[in-house]
């Protein structure tokens, strides 16, 4: 699994690092993504934090893909 952000959406809320802080940091206007290919025991809080974003700008894109 790959995350990737679209940093002309994206607003720095914040709620991805609320649902993996170990994955994204928000910073002031936009997010840094910590692990773009994080390992399995992380898929759950990455697929809240890309569910919760409030302007969509994350997705997640499988390995097969």
């Amino acid at each position: 699994m790959r995350i990737e952000v679209d940093l002309d959406l994206c607003q720095g809320h914040g709620m991805c690092e609320m649902e993996a802080p170990e994955i994204f940091e928000a910073q002031r206007d936009s997010v840094k993504i910590l692990d773009p290919n994080p390992d399995e025991s992380h898929r759950a809080a990455v697929k809240a934090a890309v569910q919760y974003c409030p302007t969509q700008a994350l997705r997640t894109v499988e390995d097969d893909e």
